[in-house]
Order: C-alpha cells, then sequence, then structure tokens
C-alpha cells in the first residue's frame, strides 16, 4: 500500500496478477470524511482486509468503477458483502451492468463524486470500453485513468466487446485538455507525463494503422492473419488481444471509407 504525492490517495493492490494484468490492477483508497474506492478488484480477501484496514475503522462511503471489465468490477459483489451501505457508482453499460448481482447508482459525465475530503469529477473516456470513466481531482490535476493509459505499454481495444478505436482516441485527445499533473492508472506506475504519453500512444496507433494497410495490401484478409504481419513473437496469452487491437484499427478504417468488409474478410478500398 502506498500514498501519491499529489491527493491523499492510497494505492491497494487487487492481487490478481496475470499475463493479461501484469503485476496486477490498482484500486485506490481516498480516505477522510467520505472514504471513496476508485475499481473493485476481483474479491480477493487480501484486497478487502488491505481496504479495510486502511479506512482505520471508518466505514466505506462508496465505491466508483472505472469500467465493468472484469479486473475491475468483478470484486463488487464482495465489497458490498463487507461494506453493505457503501454506494456503488458507475457509468451504465445495461448490457453487462448486471453481471454481478448487484445493483448500482449511475455516473454520468461531468458529476461530481464526494470522494475523502474532497471531490472527484466524472470523465467519461469510452474507447476501451463504452462505460469508461476517469476521476479527476480538479485542485491537484491528479486523472484517476482506469485503463485509459499505462506506463511503458499501450491500451488493448477490445473491438468484440464494445471497444472503439475512434472513441479512444478522442478520449485521449479530451484527458490531454485536462492538462493532468499525474495520472493513476489501474495498472502500472503512476504517469507524471501523461500528455507526451498521449503522444506517443497516437504516433503508435499511426504506425499500427499503416502496417495493417500494408498488411492487407500484401494479401491478408483477416485480423488472425494480419497479426502475425506486424505483431513480433507474441506470447499465447497475448494473441487474442492483438486479434482484437487489428479489427479495432480495421473497423476505425472502415469508418473512415479506406478499407471494406466483405463477409468475414477484409480489403483495402472504400465500401461507401
Amino acid at each position: 500500500m502506498s500514498e501519491s504525492t499529489l491527493v491523499l490517495a492510497l494505492t491497494i493492490p487487487a492481487f490478481n496478477p496475470s499475463p493479461q494484468t501484469g503485476a496486477g490492477n490498482n484500486t485506490y483508497l481516498l480516505p477522510g470524511r467520505e472514504p471513496l474506492l476508485v475499481d473493485a478488484g476481483v474479491g480477493d480477501p487480501r484486497h478487502l482486509d488491505e481496504v479495510e484496514r486502511a479506512l482505520g475503522g471508518a466505514p466505506l462511503a462508496r465505491v466508483v468503477v472505472t469500467h465493468h471489465h472484469s479486473d475491475h468490477a468483478a470484486g463488487i459483489a464482495a465489497i458490498a458483502a463487507r461494506w453493505p451501505d457503501a454506494a456503488r457508482l458507475k457509468k451504465p453499460w445495461p448490457e453487462r451492468d448486471g453481471r454481478y448481482g448487484v445493483s448500482w447508482a449511475p455516473v454520468d459525465d461531468g458529476d461530481e463524486i464526494p470522494a475523502g475530503d474532497g471531490s472527484l469529477v466524472a470523465v467519461w473516456t469510452p474507447g476501451h470500453a463504452p462505460d469508461h470513466l476517469c476521476l479527476f481531482d480538479v485542485e491537484s490535476r491528479t486523472l484517476f485513468g482506469g485503463d485509459l493509459m499505462v506506463r511503458g505499454n499501450t491500451v488493448v481495444i477490445p473491438a468484440s466487446h464494445g471497444g472503439s478505436l475512434s472513441q479512444y482516441l478522442a478520449s485521449l485527445e479530451r484527458v490531454r485538455r485536462l492538462h493532468p499533473a499525474r495520472v493513476l492508472p489501474a495498472h502500472g506506475e503512476p504517469i507524471d507525463h501523461a500528455e507526451a504519453l498521449i503522444d506517443v500512444y497516437i504516433e503508435h496507433r499511426t504506425q499500427r494503422e499503416a502496417q495493417i494497410l500494408a498488411a492487407l495490401a500484401g494479401g491478408a484478409s483477416t485480423p488472425a492473419a494480419i497479426v502475425p504481419r506486424v505483431y513480433d513473437a507474441l506470447p499465447p496469452a497475448l494473441i487474442d488481444f492483438a486479434r482484437e487491437s487489428v479489427l479495432a484499427h480495421l473497423v476505425k478504417l472502415e469508418g473512415e471509407g479506406s478499407v471494406r468488409r466483405v463477409a468475414e474478410k477484409w480489403e483495402v478500398g472504400s465500401g461507401k
């Protein structure tokens, strides 16, 4: 458990390392008058015990889930069992919100949420997921970034499961306009130069797009066929994520009129 330097936020690990989550998820507790937990983890008892210790006997007032992917939301039932009076908040995703058997209070873009001894502003940042929220502390300019950014890595856009690369790039530009001093991500270390990382992300996506177009021109016509042409020696556990990323690029390019889908295959050229 560690403490950020810009806003009183205790980092509490969710104890879920894996090839997909790296060292595992970060959750963040803001103690004070209105203790708030950012993300619910996966229900590991060690996570719940760490949260309880950090609360120091105070009740948990609310938990905000940045989005409904399992490594962020699956622990909500365990949290509800231990702190039944804690409000459970997220931006609605109707197709998934009933998955863990709890009810949610809706959060919308721009909502101000009591947190610790201050408040956080909800910033809707779809792309990685349609319900993805960041939470912004205006005074310190600290952004709780969920899966929007990861230091030293890129973010998967799961196009088959609600992801949108076009929305993701727009969300990055929206966060750039906030000029965050620090981003506290759900995975990895804090990000102190968010705007520079956004530039890196956009350049990376531009390069990947060119690689995918070249692969299509060279005869690859499905995400599975494109992956080995644009990724080097991927571990087997990450191949599905790479296919999703390629599909996200193809859907974006289709919307822009650069590629078209014919049955289950893709080719260069406008379908409009």
